[in-house]
């Protein structure tokens, strides 16, 4: 697995994508970068909305879910990321996730985001959620959850 450590790149990138026909987040973001401007429109609602299955998150591994590397490849273009990745961070925020484990890399319609790992990472959909412990993928959550993604996580730390 690529390092988590992007502090070399610029965070929060706003370009102007053609094809999307809007402004995005291009590269490496972080929390800030989808709470602020337009993107919160989308973020802070979805966010504050959605409720935690705390019985699923009883069955989850919490030492194992905390030692893992989280990568998230999203769109700030996709309304499967606008739905699904501020009820990660949620997620994550409720069992008190390292945010140094934690990497969001936000990419084009093209699928692309120069000086980025995305094109090592087999991207087809998005959002796509990817857990690593150590070198070693555990599982990935692609566009939508089978279940939950509660549900989903654990079935992927369960593994």
């Amino acid at each position: 697995m690529a390092c988590i450590n992007a502090l070399s790149q610029d965070f929060n990138r706003i370009i102007f994508d053609p094809k999307a026909e809007e402004d995005i987040i291009y590269g490496y973001c972080d929390r800030e970068g989808l709470t602020s401007g337009q993107f919160s429109s989308w973020f802070e609602p979805e966010y504050e909305s959605y409720a935690v299955d705390d019985s699923t998150m009883l069955a989850i591994n919490a030492d194992l879910l905390l030692s893992c590397n989280i990568i998230v490849v999203l769109g700030t273009w996709c309304s499967d990321s606008q739905r699904e990745v501020p009820r990660l961070l949620k997620i994550l925020d409720f069992v008190q996730f390292p945010k140094e484990n934690l990497k969001l890399i936000c990419i084009d319609r093209s699928k692309n985001a120069e000086e980025t790992e995305v094109s090592d990472l087999d991207i087809q959909l998005v959002p796509t959620i990817i857990f690593y412990q150590g070198d070693t993928e555990l599982g990935r959550i692609i566009e939508s959850p089978e279940i939950s993604l509660e549900s989903d996580i654990a079935n992927i730390l369960s593994q």
